[in-house]
């Protein structure tokens, strides 16, 4: 490194991501070349579209590649020619063979979105919030073959609020992942060699993929463990549950208590405050909620238009 900035090759996808990336542009290394996803068809007219990550390099005039793996040599001999001594890898979505992390000298970073071993795989952010946790943050880790399986070099935590959304605790970690990596950076750049503290093997749990089948709401389940759902899924994909023969999506609700004797499903109050469902323990109040077509709107508006919930509630 005598004599050349280091030089960090960033491989990252998503808007989580592009923080990071700042970051390692204003470090003071050289980002040589960026990796993304290949485009992928977007919107309603499914035009293919580029990441956010490959947006921001554009913009800055960065060199992007976007193979769709690196089982080819050719994609492999690619990345070499860029001479990295550092790879940081941010929410890339490629499993990195162990011949790609054997490329750069220092080997290679990845920022993960979870205190680890607590949450490893595709979505700790709402899975953390699913489960009720009381504390999330990330953890600048170096990478090996095992899916985040790395000892880690820097971590950072916040608490989990009440009312935290899949969407605003997103965008905290993803500021608060760019500020570790910034100062792993710092530190390497100073000549400091980080020390790295392997992964516990205990409280190990695995982060599923989302999928849009578990954001159907239902009512047979504690009220507690709904609210939870409701708010990892916003704003993607967004919980979803029929109410008295409509189908709506909901995107704030919050666990109150119930009212003994009442059926899982059933309103049992609906007012400007919201609509009560009853569930196995306690009720759900809907506070926010959307019908099929339309937008966004408070559960005082959306009564407007059904007063006969109203009745059939008191």
């Amino acid at each position: 490194m005598v004599g050349r900035p280091l030089r960090v090759v960033f491989a990252g996808t998503p808007d989580f991501a592009v923080p990071c990336l700042e970051a390692c542009r204003a470090s003071g290394a050289e980002v040589v070349a960026v990796y993304t996803q290949p485009d992928r068809p977007a919107g309603r007219g499914r035009k293919l579209a580029a990441s956010p990550v490959k947006a921001a390099a554009l913009a800055a005039g960065l060199p992007v590649e976007q193979p769709e793996s690196f089982k080819a040599e050719a994609d492999r001999a690619r990345l070499a020619s860029y001479a990295p001594d550092l790879m940081v890898v941010v929410a890339y979505g490629l499993i990195l063979p162990r011949k790609v992390l054997a490329i750069p000298r220092l080997g290679c970073w990845n920022v993960h979105a979870s205190l680890l071993p607590r949450w490893r795989g595709a979505a700790p952010i709402q899975r953390a919030i699913l489960a009720g946790d009381a504390e999330s943050g990330v953890d600048l880790m170096q990478m090996e073959a095992g899916l985040d399986t790395g000892p880690v070099l820097i971590e950072r935590r916040t608490p989990i609020a009440h009312d935290e959304t899949g969407g605003s605790l997103h965008d905290r970690l993803s500021a608060l992942g760019a500020d570790a990596l910034a100062e792993g950076l710092r530190r390497t750049l100073a000549g400091e060699t980080l020390v790295p503290r392997p992964q516990s093997d205990d409280g190990v749990e695995y982060a599923h993929k989302l999928d849009k089948a578990e954001a159907k709401l239902d009512f047979a389940q504690p009220a507690i463990a709904l609210e939870r759902k409701v708010r990892a899924f916003d704003p993607w994909p967004v919980a979803e549950a029929d109410v008295t023969g409509e189908h709506l999506r909901i995107w704030a609700a919050r666990a109150i208590d119930g009212v003994p004797g009442a059926e899982p499903g059933q309103v049992i109050a609906a007012s400007r405050d919201g609509i009560d469902i009853a569930c196995a323990e306690g009720a759900l109040r809907l506070i926010a909620v959307q019908r099929a077509g339309g937008r966004r709107i408070s559960a005082a508006d959306y009564l407007n238009a059904r007063p006969e919930l109203k009745q059939a509630a008191s």
